[in-house]
């Protein structure tokens, strides 16, 4: 909740014309920012630029802006920009846009530091790699970036309900498979 005040004190400073509360925005946002962008658009300076005109946008219109959340009104202006960018390069079709969203997890996501958890980690990231992609993307949304469901809901366009829902299905359907995993290999090994 800390961060949350942060965040509102920082934005209301901002919007007062307070460059070094806009600075300290930019720079506490800028790498969670990219991440996430990174799972949408593979071009990196394109990214760096859609990150920068975000910014850019935000200092020329800060009298206008209100928002409930800063981080989900971060990340949800650049998934637009991103989606901009893209359609102007016409390298993608709004199916893509909307639906089938690119989210990869690699093993160092994960900071396993122990090897028994080693194999615990690749069988997440298999079952990870089997969600859809709005799946996969409430799971990096809620868990890796650790927004609240409103937040999640509000970048997704989903209302809240609806993002408890798809969450609870991704989580249930990984459950699921990493189990059916665990018993396949204890059935290999009662045959060895």
């Amino acid at each position: 909740m800390k961060a949350a005040q942060s965040d509102s004190k920082l934005w209301d400073a901002y919007k007062n014309g307070d460059k070094e509360a806009f600075s300290l925005l930019f720079r506490k946002y800028y790498s969670p920012l990219f991440l996430y962008g990174s799972k949408i658009m593979q071009d990196q300076n394109a990214l760096e630029d859609c990150i920068q005109e975000l910014f850019m946008e935000l200092w020329k219109s800060r009298s206008q802006v209100e928002v409930k959340s800063v981080k989900a009104y971060l990340f949800k202006s650049l998934k637009y920009k991103i989606y901009r960018q893209l359609s102007q390069r016409k390298i993608t079709s709004e199916a893509f846009l909307k639906e089938d969203m690119i989210f990869e997890l690699s093993h160092d996501t994960f900071m396993i530091h122990r090897e028994d958890e080693t194999e615990r980690a690749k069988q997440l990231i298999r079952a990870f790699d089997k969600l859809s992609n709005r799946q996969k993307e409430v799971i990096y949304l809620k868990y890796y970036l650790g927004l609240s469901y409103e937040e999640v809901s509000e970048i997704m366009e989903i209302n809240y309900q609806v993002a408890r829902n798809l969450l609870y299905l991704a989580l249930r359907s990984m459950k699921k498979m990493i189990s059916m995993v665990k018993l396949l290999i204890f059935i290999l090994s009662l045959i060895h």
